[in-house]
């Protein structure tokens, strides 16, 4: 049978999910199909990060090119695939409150589960590098307060997340502060994004009180945390954007380099048709144009 997706209700489901307590494990998802194997992996969400949008539909790097109808669509796409609520990056909300209403608007129609809304100016950088420029906080304070009432206007559950980016341009001190005013807007968690150490990830875990976010990015001295230290730390979510996309890169590169090197594709493969034919459930789609065919 076809897999039943969360289209209408995953925002529920999601915070039924974080009001049970405990850690939330999200690995990131570039498209539809990663999103399928990320269910089939056996965790609760999957989160959709922009940097992997950004370089499956568009092959550049995360520097504010996805416009939001884009982001938009590769959310809807990946809602539609799986049967998990999908927390979805929202960049900085596109614009000023119109453009954010907006924004939650075709979010919430899109089945997105969860959005995080960031402090940068745009066009927006990806938090991990360098040149990330702010708007004050007034501003980011502006804007979350913009999404919150958004949302209570369209009556969605969508759960909202206000990010901050400071760490690295301004320091740990200005982003916890950021953070704290952020979570007074009315938002349901709050994530400093862009760290790249253990000591950043404990210090930001003593600085906040409440629900809040982590993101480890592969490679990093903070990634070596595990699911257990980062829920005694008391992290409700924790967000792995690139560990899906970086092994996809991997094998792909793998595969390409043996089939110009031998002239033939790997024997055994390292996936099989029926593999894929299984993840993408082929046989439930066939099994429902079957009984629906005209046999008139």
């Amino acid at each position: 049978m076809m897999r039943q997706t969360g289209l209408l209700d995953g925002a529920e489901r999601l915070r039924e999910r974080l009001a049970e307590g405990g850690l939330l494990t999200c690995p990131g998802a570039a498209d539809a199909l990663t999103a399928r194997l990320v269910s089939d992996a056996g965790f609760a969400a999957v989160y959709m990060t922009g940097l992997g949008a950004t370089a499956s539909r568009l092959g550049t790097p995360d520097l504010g090119l996805m416009t939001q109808s884009e982001m938009a669509d590769q959310a809807r796409a990946m809602v539609r695939a799986c049967d998990l609520p999908v927390i979805a990056d929202a960049d900085t909300g596109y614009g000023g409150p119109l453009n954010v209403r907006r924004m939650i608007q075709d979010y919430a129609m899109a089945g997105v589960a969860a959005l995080h809304i960031e402090d940068q100016e745009s066009p927006k950088r990806c938090g991990q590098l360098a040149g990330v420029r702010l708007i004050s906080p007034a501003q980011a304070v502006d804007r979350l307060r913009a999404a919150v009432a958004a949302r209570s206007e369209m009556q969605v559950k969508t759960v909202l997340i206000g990010r901050t980016d400071a760490l690295q341009p301004e320091g740990l001190s200005a982003a916890l502060e950021r953070a704290k005013a952020y979570r007074d807007t009315g938002v349901d968690l709050v994530f400093v994004d862009g760290v790249k150490t253990r000591a950043e990830v404990d210090a930001i875990a003593r600085g906040i009180d409440g629900p809040k976010v982590i993101s480890l990015v592969d490679g990093t001295d903070a990634a070596t945390l595990r699911f257990t230290d980062l829920q005694e730390m008391g992290f409700s979510v924790a967000l792995y954007a690139v560990t899906a996309l970086f092994g996809a890169i991997a094998g792909m590169r793998m595969a390409l380099s043996g089939l110009g090197q031998d002239q033939r594709p790997a024997n055994p493969p390292p996936a099989t048709y029926a593999e894929y034919a299984g993840i993408v459930d082929l046989q439930g789609y066939q099994q429902f144009s079957h009984d629906h065919e005209d046999h008139s």
